[in-house]
Parts: structure tokens; sequence; C-alpha cells
């Protein structure tokens, strides 16, 4: 039997606007215009604790994703680098389970955006899994994209961390879901690697959370 290495973990994630935007895009000074496919890089933090104790919602399972890399290079288009390691992660967690994806109230990845989001929905459905239904992204949720010129949605680790601790995890407390699927979505990159013009490779976990 293996002892746990710890009793309570707490776990945080952020990200900001202009850091991200200024090292893995263009300076801002220079006023580039964004294009469609671009998100918007979410200023904000999230905490959670991992704890042996309490009431729930449970970690029931993790997934742990591999690098998938398709041969992106755009860094305007982040949700089209990730969107196939999210995917591989989603089967593999769906083949290791024996689940559908109607076992969930909601399946939810990190930051794809809106164009991640139909990619992932396009290629979860050619491998067989009708997500359409019960998936959504934190992406597209975490700002209202007519209102706010967003363009492709909302980016960066502090995305999922903020829609998660704000909003799902209030959800799953009071029982409004019961089940969620929650993927971190990734980019394995950096401002040396864009700027030589190299692709762009995704990961992505995901963790089964029930109440």
């Amino acid at each position: 039997m293996i002892e746990s290495c710890a009793q309570h973990v707490l776990c945080a994630a952020s990200s900001h606007f202009c850091s991200a935007e200024k090292q893995f895009r263009f300076p801002l000074e220079l006023g580039n215009q964004r294009p469609p496919s671009a998100q918007w890089t979410v200023t904000g933090a999230g905490a959670a604790v991992i704890s042996k104790e309490g009431e729930g919602p449970y970690i029931t399972h993790i997934t742990t994703g591999k690098i998938v890399d398709m041969g992106i290079k755009d860094a305007n288009n982040m949700g089209a680098a990730m969107a196939p390691a999210a995917l591989d992660t989603l089967v593999c967690h769906f083949k290791d389970t024996g689940r559908s994806p109607n076992y969930y109230d909601a399946i939810i990845t990190g930051d794809l955006g809106y164009i991640g989001k139909d990619i992932l929905t396009e290629l979860a459905l050619d491998k067989g899994y009708n997500i359409k239904s019960n998936y959504n992204d934190c992406g597209v949720l975490i700002f209202d994209k007519a209102s706010q010129d967003t363009h492709s949605g909302g980016s960066g680790c502090g995305c999922c961390a903020t829609v998660f601790s704000g909003y799902f995890f209030k959800q799953l407390k009071e029982k409004k879901i019961k089940r969620i699927l929650f993927i971190a979505t990734g980019a394995l990159m950096n401002s040396t690697s864009s700027q030589q013009g190299e692709s762009i490779p995704g990961i992505a976990h995901a963790i089964s959370i029930e109440m």
C-alpha cells in the first residue's frame, strides 16, 4: 500500500493579459491588429485545496495527457494548437474508464476558445464521441464575445482557474451538477520558439470531479 505524500495540497494558477501578449505574440506598443483567431489572455487567478478530509466534491479519476504536436505555428491561433492534445486526453479518459460523454453533466476544457472548441467537438465526433450537448470551454464562458470584443475568447492558465473556482465549484457544491470532466489545456512554447517559426506542441490533463 502506497502512503499519501501529502494530507493537504494548495493548487493555484494565474495569468495576466499584458505579460502573455508581450512574451508570445507582439509587443502591445506596436498596436498590431489582432486576427479573429486570437484570444484575450485572462487577468485572474484561482486556487483550490486538495485534501484527504472534507465533504467533497471529490477527484475520482486523473488522466495524464501527453504532448501532441500537429504542426500549428500560429501563436494567434492557440485553440487549433491545443485542441488535438485535448482530444487525445479525452479519448484516453473514455477508454481507460469505460465511460461515455453522457456520464458527465459537463465536460469543460481550459482555454481553447471558440475556434478550439469547434475543432475539438468535430474531432471528438470523428472518434465516435458526441460531446455537443454537455461540452463547453472556459475561454468561451469567461468573456462576452460580442460586447467585450475578445475575438476567439479567453486564454491563459488563469482562465480555467477563475471559471472553475468562481463558477463550477459552486455548481458542484450546490449539486446543480454532480459530475464534471475538467480538462486543463496548455501549450509548450516560449518566445524564442515562436520567433523561430517552430510549431506549438500542446498538452492537456483531465480530472474527473464528482459530488
